[in-house]
């Protein structure tokens, strides 16, 4: 397919705070044809897709995507991700812009102090929970505290909105294995975390450098989506698996959680919020932050004129 004539420069990236949220797309080719960024059905339908208004792109299976439209939504500064069927999985994602050297570097020297590292994961403890984290705990009993509030959230939850909950159980690379509650989770997860990592690059952090999470190439995305989850998400997708439940859905669970979830994270204002908790995270370390190079512009925090992302191609 064409991509556009040759030089066509992209419009100045929007702010991450002015942006909707996600798209979802499945079974189409994402192309730039006439200066344009698009999603070609199998028929040859087009649609159009606003590239630099949203914060990121996720790609489920049956979707391709051409050089040019990475290209222009990589200078326009929007994130692209591929996901696994209904979004269970995150297996890549690009880069929005440049990282800032930095925070890339204050990052690292928290995760690397001890002492600092478990000053962070105790002030995610708070935020998250909304009272000060156990003293003399280490990180690996505070994740374990965590584990059983969540499972207590959870079955809450369930009893609430008359769900049959047994575990949190789901089969990366079987989504229709799982049943409706989890599949609801997995979804509403992945929705967040798509939102997370877009405010993470665009912020000039590093996904794989985490603090309570570790070890995974989006480490710190998990520990900054879990500030939220609990509050913003997971009762979404277990509202939305009582309404299955009873019935009451005219559209798949997993698709009714993505637009129960675009329509709080606008809500919420989740993208003014973000960025200014990473910061409020990571100073809770108490160490000193290199200066910012010359060049560095300052991160703005205002509410979103809009956000009516979520939507599938």
């Amino acid at each position: 397919m064409s991509s556009g004539p040759p030089g066509l420069k992209p419009p100045k990236p929007i702010p991450l705070k002015d942006r909707a949220s996600l798209v979802f797309v499945e079974r189409a080719q994402l192309d730039v044809i006439d200066g344009a960024f698009v999603a070609v059905n199998a028929d040859g339908t087009r649609t159009q897709i606003p590239v630099g208004g949203l914060a990121g792109i996720m790609l489920e299976p049956g979707a391709r995507i051409s050089h040019a439209a990475v290209a222009l939504a990589a200078r326009v500064g929007t994130l692209i991700t591929w996901v696994g069927e209904g979004g269970v999985r995150l297996y890549s994602a690009g880069q929005p812009g440049g990282a800032r050297s930095d925070r890339l570097l204050w990052q690292a020297a928290i995760a690397l102090d001890d002492a600092a590292r478990l000053r962070v994961v105790r002030k995610m403890f708070e935020l998250r929970f909304g009272e000060a984290a156990p003293s003399r705990r280490s990180i690996d009993q505070l994740r374990g505290i965590e584990g059983v509030r969540v499972r207590e959230t959870y079955a809450l939850l369930a009893r609430q909105h008359g769900v049959d909950w047994r575990r949190r159980a789901y089969d990366p690379s079987d989504w229709e294995a799982g049943d409706v509650p989890n599949r609801c989770l997995s979804a509403a997860t992945a929705c967040l975390h798509g939102l997370s990592e877009a405010a993470v690059l665009a912020a000039g952090y590093a996904p794989a450098i985490g603090f309570l999470h570790s070890g995974k190439p989006r480490s710190f995305v998990y520990d900054i989506a879990d500030l939220y989850k609990l509050e913003i998400v997971v009762p979404e997708a277990f509202r939305i698996a009582g309404q299955a439940a009873r019935g009451k859905l005219d559209m798949s669970p997993d698709r009714a959680v993505r637009l129960a979830c675009r329509d709080v994270f606008r809500k919420t204002g989740l993208l003014n919020r973000i960025i200014p908790t990473i910061e409020e995270v990571l100073s809770a370390g108490a160490v000193p932050r290199p200066d910012p190079p010359p060049e560095a512009m300052p991160v703005a925090f205002e509410e979103p004129k809009s956000d009516d992302g979520g939507h599938r191609t």
